[in-house]
């Protein structure tokens, strides 16, 4: 590692571009969407991405370029916009800027959530102390500045916060305002999910009706994950250009391009790595262009340079919960089970894309479920495909996604089997019974997705599943590495085990075969004489797999 390569410093956690730009570090130069986003001559631009894209350092930088009250020239020197000096001339600190992110704003209940969106407006409202000094501003406008400020307002007053403002920097400066709202779907997320869909709604309606005809706004520029029905929640905003993760323009903007992945391994002499971090980030399709997750990608080159890791690993999941893969997997897992197999084995499927949609009825339908998972970032669409018809072929993007699935549905597997009554299978395993156990680890089977393409690891994490958190004592020797037998069960309290040697079949035909193997390696192998003298009984099974037949045999 050189000189050079330590002094980097990725940016890991921080998403203000003044403090990216101050400290030096490592920054992806987004600055050319600025001119592009004044030449769109939108009067609001909604940017719908996946979490982890690059959303609020995007907004971020706008606010720096922007805002009159701020001298940024030296945080673009050596950026992409500075070359547009004609542009910069006109645009940079020359208009009063709102910058408001609405991500923090979540509560199990109504109430909760509303004071946290009055917490968020108070302290936005303190940062304009100079607004109400101006004796041109009328005594009620003050009266509800005031109130905003103390979080005393009422409900009408909070709806009415954004124009008050904007109608306030606007007399102040004379110039239109340029209003900047970050993550706007995230109270309406957590309202659906809490059970107060209705009440939020109401509120964030009425708080972006500052957005319907209103000369006081320069233009307006709004993230989120989901694009929420306009006439849900934009209702008679006109002048409105929707941007998803399936419009051509702006499409290189958030996230990185291949070129800046390569540049940046590069830097940090990891270009040989670039094969590993390809299969493991890439594989997202932005409007036809071929994007990086960069939150992992810069994860992954901050352990590169700080701690000499070169194997790439799941960041994106542990950003947050990935809860609504789960919670339609609750609802709809009979029904989209075959298609999971099918996109887990490195497969394509085919289906309908709903791109506006209400997080009220967001688990109404298993289309709704396809299409959250396309647009959230769990799904990519397939180079190939044409958005015709909104029918389009989907697939996993990259390995970390996959990843994600596989935990997901272990978890998923391990809560769906431990609410079965197992008591069945269990008196057949200790009752010898290797019929009945055979017929009910097969209706087992049935209701579980392969994540593993139906080999010995799936079959073998299957086993494990069924016993775990039924009051056996349960060891997995394969996942030690060690040479025993790959299951055993425990039953401390009557003293007895259960050996468990696993195998797969490659086909229907092997599994007589195959079980028969199983039983021969066990007692070759003698696994169960450490048990002898501990235990009263000691159970061996041999039990061999085939998609979704197993075979036991004692």
């Amino acid at each position: 590692m050189n000189s050079f390569t330590a002094q980097l410093k990725m940016p890991i956690g921080i998403s203000d571009f003044e403090t990216i730009r101050k400290r030096n570090a490592y920054y992806v130069d987004k600055s050319s969407l600025i001119s592009e986003l004044i030449n769109s001559m939108s009067a609001v631009t909604l940017f719908t991405r996946p979490r982890r894209f690059g959303k609020t350092l995007t907004m971020s930088m706008l606010e720096s370029f922007f805002n009159i009250e701020k001298n940024s020239k030296n945080l673009f020197d050596g950026l992409e916009i500075s070359k547009n000096e004609a542009l910069c001339a006109a645009w940079m600190n020359e208009y009063p800027v709102i910058s408001l992110t609405f991500k923090e704003i979540e509560g199990l209940d109504f109430e909760t959530a509303y004071e946290y969106l009055k917490e968020v407006l108070a302290d936005l409202f303190s940062q304009y102390p100079f607004l109400i000094d101006e004796a041109s501003t009328a005594e009620n406008d003050k009266e509800l500045f005031y109130n905003l400020q103390n979080c005393s307002a009422t409900k009408a007053g909070v709806k009415k916060s954004l124009k008050l403002l904007v109608k306030l920097l606007f007399n102040y400066y004379g110039k239109p305002v340029i209003l900047l709202l970050d993550e706007y779907d995230v109270p309406l997320a957590k309202a659906a999910d809490n059970g107060y869909y209705k009440e939020m709604l109401d509120i964030m309606r009425g708080i972006l009706q500052v957005l319907k005809d209103n000369n006081n706004l320069a233009f307006a520029v709004i993230t989120g994950c989901l694009r929420i029905s306009k006439e849900s929640i934009f209702t008679g905003t006109n002048n409105f250009k929707i941007n998803t993760i399936t419009s051509k323009r702006f499409n290189e903007y958030f996230g990185f391009t291949e070129r800046e992945v390569k540049e940046l391994l590069q830097d940090i002499n990891a270009s040989s790595q670039y094969d590993k971090v390809k299969e493991w980030y890439d594989g997202y399709n932005f409007g036809g262009v071929e994007i990086y997750c960069p939150w992992d990608v810069i994860n992954y080159a901050d352990d590169f340079i700080n701690e000499d890791k070169v194997e790439p690993s799941c960041y994106w999941n542990n950003t947050s919960g990935n809860t609504i893969i789960r919670s339609f997997i609750d609802r709809f897992s009979n029904e989209i089970r075959d298609d999971f197999e099918v996109l887990l084995k490195g497969g394509q499927i085919q289906k309908t894309i709903k791109e506006d949609l209400t997080y009220d009825l967001l688990h109404s339908s298993e289309e709704n479920f396809w299409s959250v998972l396309y647009l959230t970032g769990y799904l990519t669409m397939v180079k190939e495909s044409k958005f015709i018809s909104k029918e389009i072929t989907l697939k996993i993007p990259n390995k970390e996604i996959r990843e994600i699935f596989n935990d997901t549905i272990k978890e998923w597997f391990t809560t769906t089997v431990g609410n079965m009554n197992r008591n069945k299978l269990f008196q057949a395993i200790w009752n010898a019974d290797v019929a009945t156990i055979t017929e009910q680890m097969t209706k087992i089977l049935v209701r579980t997705i392969s994540y593993y393409d139906y080999r010995e690891d799936f079959y073998h994490a299957f086993l494990v599943g069924i016993f775990t958190g039924a009051g056996y004592s349960v060891k997995s020797n394969r996942e030690n590495g060690e040479g025993r037998s790959d299951v055993v069960i425990k039953d401390n309290n009557n003293m007895r085990v259960a050996i468990f040697e696993v195998k797969y079949s490659e086909k229907k035909a092997d599994l007589e075969k195959d079980c028969d193997r199983a039983l021969d390696q066990i007692r070759d192998r003698q696994y169960f004489v450490e048990f002898e003298d501990e235990y009263e009984e000691v159970f061996c099974y041999g039990i061999s797999f085939w998609k979704k037949r197993c075979l036991v045999k004692r």
